[in-house]
């Protein structure tokens, strides 16, 4: 009976031992889970700190706008109703006297004015008239005594008119016109082509003069 107790008691002895040194590993195992999952509970209050931080940030802006904006709109209504209540006061005062003629008058004379402001708009494009490009271009090679080329003829235009596009291209089709038109004169020196005012007008001009003589 004692070898049996004995034996008995050295197995429950290593059980006991060897639950204890399971239970010590669990809570070991179980503290550094606690550990962990703390450390991620602080990081996660850290970033709602953070966020909630943001979000009353972004909530207060739109609100610091409108009240920047509501003094302005808010200031309008109050010279207004001090009009308002000028205007009554006014009316008592100025009710003896009577000044209704007085826009009669004044729309008596809106047709004169506006005949006279007609009558000047009709009159402005005879003055405004600017001669066209033909004439430009006649009266600048009849200037010349030299030959000149499209492109020095659209510089010189261009310069003494800077209020108007002289484009080259315009400016050669122009002269081709005019030499078909027996206006002006053209002649090649190599691969450049230039024009010269024709003296067929002058002598047509003079033709008469003597007949008339």
């Amino acid at each position: 009976m004692s070898e049996n107790t004995t034996e008995l008691t050295s197995q429950y002895t290593a059980q006991v031992g060897a639950d204890l040194e399971r239970n010590a590993k669990e809570q070991e195992r179980i503290g550094a889970e606690i550990a962990a999952l703390q450390e991620q509970l602080a990081a996660h209050q850290r970033d709602r700190a953070v966020l909630v931080g943001i979000q009353q940030a972004i909530a207060a802006a739109p609100a610091a706008a409108e009240s920047s904006v509501l003094p302005d709109s808010a200031a309008v209504p109050a010279p207004r109703a001090a009009r308002k209540q000028a205007e009554p006061s006014a009316g008592k005062h100025a009710r003896p006297k009577k000044t209704a003629p007085a826009p009669r008058r004044s729309a008596a004379g809106k047709p004169a004015a506006k005949k006279a402001s007609t009558k000047s708009d009709k009159a402005e494009p005879a003055t405004t008239a600017q001669p066209t490009l033909v004439d430009l271009i006649r009266g600048h090679l009849t200037e010349q005594s030299e030959p000149r080329s499209a492109a020095e003829i659209a510089a010189a235009l261009g310069k003494a008119h800077p209020d108007r596009s002289v484009k080259t291209t315009v400016v050669r089709t122009t002269l081709e016109g005019l030499v078909a038109k027996s206006q002006a004169q053209r002649s090649k020196q190599g691969s450049s082509v230039f024009y010269t005012a024709t003296a067929v007008p002058e002598q047509a001009e003079e033709q008469p003069a003597a007949a008339g003589a």
